[in-house]
């Protein structure tokens, strides 16, 4: 699992690529903590190259809309597949991110 963030203007992208399980999640929540104190920022989980995702990574992306709602940032997740759609749409997580 690999996780890259980079920063624009007023964005800032987190882009994701393998499969993010329980075994990835740990490192993966400790690659995403400077997301946690960003402010007044538009946060992109990039999800383009984002294979799997389990309860672990949810509860990740979780806490990054949490952090970002409480520092008025906005959490956009991008370009997930059907497969990890389908988990959002199960779990409700499709209601609680704009997904584009």
């Amino acid at each position: 699992m690999k996780t890259v963030i980079t920063h624009n203007a007023n964005q800032v992208i987190a882009a994701f690529e393998g499969r993010l399980d329980t075994a990835a999640a740990v490192q993966t929540a400790e690659d995403v903590k400077p997301l946690f104190e960003l402010e007044h920022k538009e946060i992109i989980l990039d999800c383009t190259a984002l294979e799997y995702i389990s309860s672990s990574g949810l509860r990740i992306f979780l806490s990054i809309r949490k952090e970002a709602a409480a520092h008025g940032s906005k959490v956009i997740v991008r370009n997930i597949n059907n497969d990890i759609r389908q988990v959002f749409m199960m779990t409700g997580f499709i209601s609680l991110f704009e997904i584009q």
